[in-house]
């Protein structure tokens, strides 16, 4: 039986080693915490994560790296964007390919999610696991799918042998990039599309927003090296939808909070899960600078979350910019 380590026992990394399981697959599931995994063990269930959902008896969680990656035939790194390379860089070895379910840029460097593993592992094969997806829903075993975009196409092959089943519908993709931006920039979109439901404003707004947003992070993708095609599929508009659909979004939830007023700080207390959304649209805008692509729509997340400007300001801003030909 093939082997699976999936690294993070956060609401993803717990859901998609219960769906390892169900593929068939010998898991193993890392929590950095000692007391934690031993609990989570203990319980069969990650309660402070992912409630309600049943951790099978064969899947087996550890705080252990070495013994977690031993055998494996394929590495789930599943930690928030910002802790990936800390987290990659202690790891005892890294013998097996790598899929990265993180969605971010990473601040400071502005490196997207492979970009850290070639600098912190270098020569690993390493491709991401992209798509619109509910955590509690995949756990549940509900129907999903997902992209396995990569450019080896052994580990293309792999991840769909190893992870699909016929609730878990995946899909072989060969543009890495374009599902990396995908994934990090519905994030920052849904904050917006979150601050104006919240804000009052409008289904309409929010309707332009997400299709605006989607231009953008197509624009971003092409100019880093990915194809825009990739923004229409699952990684790019589907997981734009998902993230911009309702509150059970992190990142839509907050900016729900931001737009009815509270503060940052205030609608991040108390949250379980990261909302990656935070980190990276700074970070994301930068990124794309650097490469003469504008943002529009990021970029006015990245001043709100900043407190730089209301959401009546971006909304304003947005609005007075120049008309042009779509």
């Amino acid at each position: 039986m093939s082997r699976v380590a999936v690294l993070g026992a956060g609401a993803w990394g717990t859901a998609l080693a219960i769906q390892a399981h169900r593929a068939g697959r010998e898991v193993a599931l890392w929590a950095r915490d000692a007391a934690r995994a031993a609990a989570m063990a203990a319980a069969r269930a990650n309660e402070r994560y992912l409630p309600g959902a049943v951790l099978p008896e064969g899947l087996r969680i550890t705080a252990d790296a070495e013994e977690a990656l031993a055998g494996a035939a394929l590495v789930l790194a599943v930690v928030p964007a910002q802790g990936l390379g800390p987290v990659l860089a202690g790891l005892p070895r890294l013998d097996a390919p790598l899929l990265v379910c993180a969605k971010g840029v990473e601040a400071g460097t502005l490196r997207l999610p492979l970009e850290v593993v070639e600098a912190v592992r270098p020569g690993t094969v390493a491709g991401v696991l992209s798509g619109p997806n509910f955590a509690h829903e995949v756990a549940r075993g509900l129907p999903a799918a997902a992209v396995v975009a990569a450019a080896d196409p052994a580990l293309r092959e792999a991840g769909l042998a190893l992870l699909g089943s016929p609730g878990f519908r995946l899909y072989a993709g060969e543009d890495p990039v374009g599902a990396q931006v995908g994934g990090a920039a519905k994030n920052v979109i849904a904050i917006a599309a979150g601050a104006v439901i919240g804000a009052g404003l409008g289904e309409n707004a929010r309707a332009a927003l997400v299709t605006r947003g989607l231009a953008e992070l197509s624009r971003l993708a092409v100019a880093l090296g990915g194809r825009a095609e990739t923004a229409a599929g699952l990684s790019g508009l589907g997981d734009l939808v998902l993230t911009c659909a309702g509150p059970g979004s992190r990142n839509m939830s907050l900016g729900l909070a931001l737009g009815r007023g509270e503060t940052l700080d205030g609608a991040l207390a108390g949250r379980a899960g990261v909302t990656e959304g935070v980190a990276t649209a700074p970070a994301l805008v930068a990124r794309a600078a650097s490469v003469a692509v504008e943002l529009p729509i990021c970029a006015a997340v990245a001043e709100l979350l900043a407190g730089r400007i209301t959401v009546a300001d971006a909304m304003a801003r947005l609005l007075a910019r120049p008309q042009r030909s779509e």
